[in-house]
């Protein structure tokens, strides 16, 4: 087996979109590749929004944190997604050429529950067909 490709997907706050996308593909690519996520300027928690969507959907979150660039920036990163256009815009200089894909995602925050979940629907059918793509899995 090869080894696992990995998938920086980049947000603003890191607390809702950019966590679930993380989770999503963990689970639903997780034989090839490895997702990770950060902010450029994260929140001290992740959505309780984003959380109970994942929950509902039989999706793991333990683990999941907001994290800055910098911790994950040494990473051997293959794909950096964008999930929202402040982030796009930001999105920091890595170490070595990494390819880029920008998929802006509706915010949820602070919008119910419905919201959250229709915005983890969008990640699970638009992200995970793009990055098998862009990865060529």
């Amino acid at each position: 087996m090869s080894t696992l490709k990995t998938v920086l997907v980049l947000c603003t706050g890191n607390s809702c979109r950019s966590q679930m996308a993380e989770a999503i593909l963990n689970h639903e690519l997780g034989d090839r590749v490895r997702a990770l996520s950060a902010g450029t300027l994260p929140q001290p928690k992740v959505a309780d929004g984003a959380i109970e969507a994942l929950k509902a959907a039989g999706l793991p979150t333990a683990g999941l944190h907001p994290k800055t660039i910098d911790a994950v920036i040494d990473e051997p990163i293959d794909l950096v997604v964008t999930v929202c256009d402040n982030a796009k815009e930001s999105c920091p200089i890595f170490p070595r050429a990494v390819p880029r894909m920008h998929m802006p995602f509706h915010d949820p925050h602070g919008e119910p529950l419905e919201s959250f979940i229709k915005v983890r629907d969008e990640i699970r059918t638009q992200l995970i067909p793009a990055v098998r793509t862009a990865l060529e899995l």
